[in-house]
């Protein structure tokens, strides 16, 4: 039906004639047109996903980037170096990407473009990085990991000509996974009862300790090698007891565990403000104390992240090389006791067998690197099984689980409710 607005007094119509056709409005009207009947299809614009345009502008960029730099770096002047290359070329692909943008977008547009780019571009360096640093290790540890000596054996028996066939990396791995285990059985409920204590109880002394936290992430590894070498392995004298230690597992543990305790403290610290305050609140609703609502509503919404926290805190300890060195000691055969005799780790297993300079203990060296990344990539899918998924994300066993204590639940409500003699 078309709506008509008058706009004029009524002026004396004509009498209607009775032929077909659509009616006309009446002479001063203005034609209103009916809500929800657009006189043309709208047309709706995404805003999330690659468009076409997207691509051609990036191509596009690339290509002139790209012979820009060529016909700059060929032609125009004297510039050399494979760095230097890619450097102006980027710099050239964000101008050509800018401008593309810009003709078809506004400059709102065009700034969340060119961030985009910026980010990704930077994403892309990071992992081609990664991507080639464990590609080469990988390409140089086979001649070595596909013996399997290499797993079984230690050094003992191998010297510096000796065949690959001969010696392996076994007592590394043992003084590894001893030293990391001491290391998270020291951190691991320090670093989560300190990140707990910083969100629970804030306070001067709670910024004290975040701020004390914050400056020993940036701690050089060999200082916290040579705090432990001074106070432990040379020894302090308290009173008639003269504090000491040998050098060996136990000693390299302490020093790793100074490296990670404060990165477990801030990962944790971080991940735990991220916890929402209406669940605390709702647990304290119900009658919960301060710790029980931490024990049941804090750590397990944030069990993931936490998990997460102590891959980050392991990894760092992993790869140190220098603490281990001054408080290890180093030695080619298996020592299984980490608080007697020297005991060697992958990293320092690593960086002696590389300085050595010989060709077979370098390539028994690639083989130990290729190791720890194993060992590092086993702990995290280990931790990311015990994390497990987010909060509201349950396993089928949690699922049946929790089934199973819903019915044991009901069905000790009703013995009590027929023991009163009254139905529920």
């Amino acid at each position: 039906m078309d709506l008509y607005t008058e706009t004029t007094p009524p002026q004396p119509q004509p009498e209607p004639q009775s032929q077909p056709g659509p009616a006309t409005p009446p002479a001063g009207t203005t034609v209103v047109a009916e809500p929800g009947e657009p006189d043309r299809p709208e047309r709706r614009r995404r805003t999330g996903g690659f468009r076409r345009d997207d691509l051609l502008a990036l191509l596009g960029a690339l290509a002139g980037a790209l012979s820009f730099t060529l016909l700059l770096f060929t032609q125009l002047a004297p510039f050399d170096g494979l760095i230097g290359f890619f450097v102006v070329g980027y710099a050239a692909f964000l101008v050509f990407y800018t401008f593309l943008v810009a003709l078809e977008e506004s400059w709102p547009a065009v700034r969340d473009r060119l961030a985009s780019a910026v980010v990704h571009s930077i994403a892309l360096l990071l992992l081609l990085a990664l991507g080639d640093v464990i590609v080469y290790v990988f390409s140089q540890g086979p001649q070595a990991l596909r013996h399997l000596n290499f797993w079984t054996q230690d050094l003992r028996a191998a010297g510096p000509l000796q065949p690959l066939t001969i010696g392996g990396v076994r007592h590394a791995m043992i003084g590894t996974f001893e030293q990391i285990t001491i290391a998270l059985a020291i951190t691991v409920p320090l670093g989560l009862l300190c990140a707990v204590f910083l969100n629970e109880l804030p306070g001067r002394f709670a910024r004290f300790v975040r701020t004390i936290a914050d400056a020993a992430t940036a701690l050089p590894s060999v200082v916290a090698g040579l705090f432990v070498y001074a106070a432990l392995i040379i020894g302090v004298q308290i009173g008639p007891v003269h504090l000491q230690i040998q050098k060996g597992g136990l000693a390299a543990g302490l020093a790793i565990s100074v490296m990670m305790l404060p990165i477990i403290i801030r990962a944790a610290d971080v991940v735990l403000r991220l916890v929402p305050g209406s669940l605390k609140e709702a647990s304290y609703a119900l009658g919960a104390g301060q710790w029980r609502t931490v024990w049941t509503v804090t750590l397990p919404t944030a069990r993931s992240g936490l998990a997460t926290a102590v891959i980050l805190g392991s990894a760092r300890g992993l790869g140190e090389t220098s603490p281990v060195l001054l408080t290890a000691g180093y030695n080619t055969y298996t020592n299984g006791n980490p608080v007697q005799g020297p005991q060697t780790s992958l990293p320092l297993a690593v960086f002696k067998l590389v300085t050595s300079g010989e060709p077979l203990q370098i390539q028994r060296a690639y083989g130990a690197a290729a190791v720890l990344i194993l060992v590092v990539l086993v702990l995290f899918i280990t931790a990311r099984i015990i994390g497990g998924h987010g909060p509201g994300h349950l396993t089928g066993r949690q699922r049946r689980a929790r089934a199973s204590a819903s019915i044991r639940d009901l069905d000790r409500i009703l013995a009590r409710t027929a023991q009163n003699g009254s139905l529920p």
